[in-house]
């Protein structure tokens, strides 16, 4: 065989092996080994490497797309200093994916705007990184999808669907009640996912509220015996972000201190 085939003959074995790094990169990488004086092993490890590289940024660029974040976030970008409720230790350890592995479940509670669905978010975007696969929905959303596929007699597909991310996030239960049959659905799919894929949910409620969310306490009961028995609960007690935002540009006052009544 001439030497002149021996490019062509490379390019398609490792087009065969879907290693398209290496073949569209082969001539800048091999140049890359020799000005580094790098060893046979060493440039086969090199050219490995850049190969896994592209690969882990595929994925990651395909679980995101998947996963249906509202918005990038991450928790450096967090203010912790403004909510001094939470342990960063705590959200750190938990952004180690543990709980996730184990199919455990989160809750985030708190007020409207201290920064659940940011931190649900970053959480999410860790667990991609660590290699689960992650799906994030409004809570409005997923009942409406649950619902929908109950009428079209498809539910079992969809509980099928929703049971397959390791990570499913649902966010903001509890801005809208549900109605008792919606309540069961959700039931069903807390049920689907006990102790083999984990939830987070995040919730303006505290879990003794949900009684009136779901519309139902012994559903609601349910629910929460299931979801809370491997499980870490975090509240978080602080202002709204966007409203401090708007105090300091003068746009809202703080409101003003109850005076103590006195007795006449």
């Amino acid at each position: 065989m001439s030497a002149e085939t021996i490019p062509d003959r490379l390019d398609l074995l490792l087009g065969r092996l879907k290693l398209g790094v290496i073949r569209d990169q082969l001539d800048a990488l091999l140049d890359e080994a020799a000005r580094g004086e790098l060893s046979m092993r060493e440039t086969v490890a090199l050219l490995c490497e850049r190969e896994v590289a592209r690969r882990d940024h595929r994925r990651i660029e395909m679980a995101m797309g998947l996963a249906r974040f509202p918005f990038a976030r991450d928790l450096a970008g967090f203010d912790f200093s403004a909510q001094p409720s939470l342990d960063p230790k705590q959200l750190r350890d938990l952004a180690q994916g543990r709980w996730i592995a184990n199919g455990d479940n989160l809750l985030l509670l708190g007020p409207p705007g201290v920064g659940k669905t940011h931190l649900a978010v970053a959480l999410g975007r860790e667990a991609i990184l660590a290699g689960y696969g992650v799906l994030f929905t409004p809570a409005a959303v997923l009942v409406a999808q649950l619902s929908k596929a109950h009428e079209q007699g498809a539910l079992e597909d969809k509980l099928a669907s929703l049971a397959k991310p390791k990570l499913l996030i649902i966010d903001e239960l509890g801005y809208l009640p549900f109605d008792p049959n919606a309540a069961h659905l959700f039931f069903q799919l807390v049920s689907r996912r006990y102790e083999r894929g984990a939830m987070l949910i995040t919730s303006n409620r505290a879990v003794g509220d949900w009684g009136e969310v779901f519309g139902d306490t012994i559903v609601a009961t349910a629910i929460l015996d299931r979801l809370l028995h491997h499980s870490a609960v975090i509240t978080i007690r602080g202002d709204s972000y966007r409203l401090r935002e708007k105090r300091r540009a003068g746009l809202l006052q703080k409101p003003a201190p109850t005076e103590p009544k006195t007795k006449s």
